[in-house]
């Protein structure tokens, strides 16, 4: 008789498998979890409201049980994470730094200062995110294991043979840098026939989709842009399949999933040189570079992408080259599965 499956905890945010509710952390959730299963493991999901958790989300595990913890979860309930860590083998993902966003939380800085010391391990979503984390004291070298998110294999996209198919992929949110994109954009004026498609939420922060909406349309951008909303993973894909470049102007990132689906399916990438994203641009042929939040920056990156077939050519050529080669969630889950299985 076979030995029964190890079993892991994963205390994850409530909905974090809403199709309605994608987020980045959401997905690498709910992609390891599933690949994880893969490898042998019994996990078994534990969905806490990230918000507002109530009580102890930890209390009534088994003691000694291994347990791997979302880093919302983690750091909007420090006191569980202090509590479990005594009795149980406590594992966080920490998928971005409390302070990366506009107008931080206090409590939640100081959630993460208290409950990632206490973690036996924590699982890093790029290796700059590993780094910030041993730079601020936050958590020592030794326990700290990357875990970069991967992507699917896909067909490669067909696109257009102009360029002038741009893709944004993202929750419509100011760290996501919507504002600054549409402000590269408008400086576009005498560039004939691009679009560029919107897939994202608009919900997040709906007053900020609502003044970058108005500001495109107040910039005469209306025709050329397409407010996509949420994509199913069959429209998503469709819109991949379109696209000869993804933009991702963000203020912030730890990695950037929709960078790595990008690449994996051939397109290259402008971006924000920020974070994690410089890691997930490779090779860095595939892509252009520029300083967050600089429309000017982004714009002349586009008016290149834009006017010179050369370098599309050569940029293009990179990414479909590279594209087999891409990490794979299969991978992010084998890291995963390294440290919990150091701990079982």
């Amino acid at each position: 008789m076979s030995a029964p499956a190890p079993v892991v905890w994963f205390v994850v945010p409530g909905g974090f498998d809403d199709p309605g509710r994608v987020s980045g952390g959401n997905v690498y959730d709910r992609r390891v979890s599933a690949e994880l299963r893969t490898l042998g493991w019994d996990v078994r999901i534990e969905e806490v409201a990230a918000d507002a958790p109530d009580g102890d989300p930890l209390e009534h595990l088994p003691d000694g049980a291994l347990v791997l913890v979302d880093g919302l979860i983690a750091i909007g309930s420090p006191a569980a994470i202090e509590a479990a860590s005594v009795r149980l083998r406590v594992v966080v993902i920490a998928h971005m730094l409390a302070d990366a966003f506009p107008d931080p939380d206090p409590a939640a800085i100081e959630g993460e200062r208290r409950a990632l010391p206490r973690a036996h391990r924590v699982i890093a979503a790029s290796a700059w995110l590993r780094d910030e984390l041993t730079r601020r004291g936050l958590v020592a070298p030794e326990r700290l294991v990357v875990a970069a998110p991967g992507s699917d294999q896909a067909p490669l996209a067909t696109g257009t043979t102009t360029g002038g198919s741009l893709l944004c992929v993202g929750v419509v949110a100011a760290h996501k840098g919507h504002d600054t994109l549409v402000e590269a954009l408008a400086r576009l004026g005498d560039v004939p026939a691009w679009t560029c498609t919107f897939a994202g939420s608009v919900s997040t922060d709906p007053g900020f989709a609502t003044r970058v909406a108005r500001a495109a349309s107040a910039a005469g951008l209306s025709p050329q842009i397409s407010w996509a909303g949420v994509l199913s993973p069959r429209e998503l894909d469709g819109a991949y399949a379109n696209a000869d470049l993804l933009v991702a102007p963000s203020r912030t990132e730890t990695y950037g999933i929709a960078i790595g689906d990008a690449l994996g399916r051939g397109i290259p990438v402008i971006a924000s040189s920020v974070g994690g994203i410089p890691e997930a641009t490779q090779p860095p042929e595939a892509a252009l570079l520029v300083p967050p939040g600089d429309p000017a920056a982004l714009g002349d990156a586009l008016r290149r992408w834009l006017e010179d077939p050369r370098l599309r050519a050569s940029m293009s050529a990179a990414a479909r080259h590279a594209a087999p080669a891409r990490r794979r969630w299969s991978d992010t889950a084998r890291a995963v599965h390294s440290a919990l299985e150091a701990l079982s």
